[in-house]
């Protein structure tokens, strides 16, 4: 009997997936010999295990060169060649209810015996365009496998089929049903990578009146569709996250140009006075990398709490890149780090007080 597509699929990326980390295994001179000349930009050297892996993917289409379907599917495929499968001790799938129905969510609890220091409500990245549950399975499972912790993943409405703000209000709806629950404790956290990043920070302004997030923790987002700035100029090709690619993504998200300046499209534009604690992870060699900073020194300008963490020899995505190489594992367990004092400094504030 022949095999189906989807199996000669999965054995494809199972050999490719072995390849892929057999070469990331190798020394980092015998690395650097493949990735050729090392790459140093505004003062910061791309990882070599990173510039090696950038000659591969940069021999792959891009998301606008592709049709949906397929930009879609080689997202699902890249989370089961570069992903970890972390153990964790329950994984289940629920339904949370929204105002336009119910979207899906998948929940992560290491040690479901036990009870849980916080939840932390996680939206994946993928530009609100592509990308769902299972291509933020492997951070999701990596922080709640690190800290104590109930991780609810949620799968929102994405453009262009729902464009803004469809993502937005599934996300704002998650994190309220979240709060309500009495299962995961009081301490809610929000949590995101990119276009989830940017839903975390938004769902922190949209909820200032009614009982925002204890704690952000904002990996790489995109704050501003109002402007590009220098990291624009100097990362726009050749690093994973392109300029056109940005592109390609606001058209599909937005209805109309002029929603750019709107503050929960470019959280960056909002007003942040009595937004909660937060960790802003940026990557040095990302288009995103300035407004990422701008919008951390924003929020410490208006009182609130900030961490900042610059992997400097990144590219954007490398939280969703756990299973090749070492430094996305280094650069998220620092962040996990920060998250993990943040919730602990909640938690003592509330008893002492």
């Amino acid at each position: 009997m022949p095999k189906s597509s989807g199996s000669v699929r999965a054995l494809s990326i199972g050999a490719l997936r072995g390849a892929i980390r057999a070469v990331a295994a190798l020394p980092e001179a015998v690395q650097q010999l493949i990735a050729g000349k090392p790459i140093e930009i505004d003062g910061q050297r791309l990882y070599t295990e990173i510039q090696m892996a950038l000659r591969l993917l940069n021999t792959l289409p891009e998301s606008e060169d592709l049709s949906l379907a397929q930009a879609r599917e080689q997202t699902e495929d890249a989370a089961l060649l570069l992903g970890l499968n972390t153990p964790v001790g329950q994984v289940r799938n629920i339904a949370i209810p929204t105002r336009a129905g119910s979207v899906g969510a998948r929940v992560y609890i290491n040690d479901p015996a036990a009870p849980v220091d916080a939840a932390v409500v996680y939206f994946h990245g993928g530009g609100w365009v592509v990308g769902g549950l299972d291509s933020a399975d492997s951070v999701c499972r990596y922080i709640a496998a690190q800290v104590n912790v109930a991780v609810i993943s949620v799968d929102y409405r994405l453009a262009p089929e729902h464009r803004f703000p469809a993502g937005l209000e599934d996300a704002i709806d998650a994190y309220k049903w979240v709060r309500a629950q009495q299962q995961w404790g009081e301490v809610v956290v929000v949590a995101g990578d990119s276009a989830g990043g940017t839903l975390s920070a938004a769902v922190c302004a949209e909820t200032l009146d009614v009982g925002a997030p204890d704690y952000q923790l904002l990996f790489y987002p995109a704050t501003d569709f109002s402007r590009k700035r220098r990291s624009y100029e100097l990362f726009g090709e050749g690093f994973f996250l392109t300029s056109s690619k940005m592109d390609w993504y606001r058209e599909r998200y937005l209805s109309d140009p002029e929603q750019a300046t709107d503050p929960r499209v470019s959280p960056l534009l909002a007003e942040l006075a009595g937004h909660p604690p937060a960790h802003v992870v940026v990557a040095g060699f990302d288009v995103l990398r300035d407004e990422g900073l701008a919008y951390a020194n924003k929020l410490e300008a208006a009182g609130t709490p900030v961490t900042r963490q610059i992997a400097a020899g990144h590219v954007h995505a490398f939280v969703n890149v756990l299973g090749v190489g070492k430094t996305g594992r280094r650069e998220l367990g620092i962040a996990v780090d920060a998250l993990r004092a943040g919730v602990a400094a909640i938690r003592r504030s509330r008893i002492e007080s």
